[in-house]
Parts: C-alpha cells; sequence; structure tokens
C-alpha cells in the first residue's frame, strides 16, 4: 500500500506492518523543530513535576523529553540552536531516567551533559546542575565515589552563580528529591 507524503514522493509500507513510520524531511521548517523541542521541553517539565504519574506518563515523559533532544540538535546542526540547548537537553534527559531510577540511561545522559558543558566551557547555573546531573545518577546507580565527587563539585559551582535567585533555585533544586542514599 502507498502513503502520500509529499508532492510526488511515495513510501511503501507492507500491510503486514502495523507501525506507520513518520518521516522527518529535510522540508521541515527549523521554526517547527524549535516549537517541537520548546514544546516537548515543557510537557517533560509538566510531567516531572506531577506526583501522582501513572505508568503511561512515564512512558510519555521518556517519549517528550527524547523528542526535545532531537529537535535541539536539529536545531543546533543547523546553526539555529547553542551547545547549551543540546546541555540542557541531555539534563533533562538524565533527570527524568533518574526520577524513574533507570541509572545505566540517567548515567549515560548525566555523562554526557558533564562532557557537553566541560567541552563547550558552559559554567555558572548549568555546570552546577551538571555536576547535579551525575551525582544523583551516581548515587541512583550506588557509585558512592561519583555520587561524593559530584555533589562535592556540584555544591562548590553553585556558590559561583551569580545571579542570586538561580543560586537560590539550585540549591533548592539540590535538596529536594531522592537521592537514593
Amino acid at each position: 500500500m502507498d502513503y502520500f507524503i509529499e508532492q510526488n514522493e511515495y513510501i511503501d509500507i507492507s500491510p503486514e506492518f502495523s507501525v506507520f513510520v513518520i518521516i522527518m524531511a529535510e522540508k521541515i521548517d527549523l521554526k517547527m523543530h524549535e516549537k517541537l523541542a520548546k514544546g516537548c521541553f515543557n510537557k517533560t517539565w509538566e510531567l516531572l513535576d506531577k506526583s501522582d504519574r501513572t505508568p503511561e506518563e512515564d512512558n510519555e515523559m521518556i517519549h517528550t523529553v527524547h523528542a526535545s533532544r532531537y529537535h535541539w540538535g536539529v536545531l543546533v546542526a543547523n546553526k539555529q540552536g547553542t551547545a547549551l540547548n543540546l546541555q540542557r537537553g541531555e539534563w533533562q534527559v538524565a533527570r527524568v531516567y533518574t526520577v524513574l531510577k533507570r541509572e545505566e540511561p540517567a548515567l549515560y545522559h548525566a555523562n554526557l551533559c558533564l562532557k557537553i558543558t566541560q567541552e563547550n566551557k558552559i559554567g555558572d547555573f548549568d555546570l552546577a546542575f551538571a555536576h547535579e546531573a551525575v551525582a544523583r545518577a551516581s548515587a541512583l546507580a550506588g557509585n558512592k565515589e561519583d555520587y561524593e565527587t559530584h555533589l562535592k563539585l556540584a555544591k562548590e559551582a553553585g556558590e559561583k552563580i551569580k545571579d542570586k535567585g538561580d543560586r537560590e533555585y539550585f540549591f533548592e533544586d539540590l535538596k529536594a528529591g531522592n537521592w537514593f542514599v
């Protein structure tokens, strides 16, 4: 069976498959990628903040956080976004997996967040949160040494956050949530 995608472009989907493939063609407007990146980021926050998420909402949160990060990646590849967008995207992915107690992806994305932060010399608020992500994911994984090291580095970076409101927000967040220790 043929499905119409774009003028003069068709994709053949075999009737045996129940999953439809969505093609993200190059023709998608970068403004749409930006809108989707922001929308998925904000939806992920809504779900993170919800205290009584269902298992279906947990799955939705995983999908929205990865969709957001994907769209930020498209924007950065097209010079419409920055390393900071990628860094915050990876931080949010790490937070989702930490909240869901999934240690392997939490550690992977927390370390990727920190790597992006260090390679791009991102500091202040975002450096503190990058170390917080690694500390929380390490605590979840039971790695006491990395947990202690990155918690200390997070606190040190937090003390250097220039904006008082951002600094207070960071330390409130640092005290909140599950530390798994």
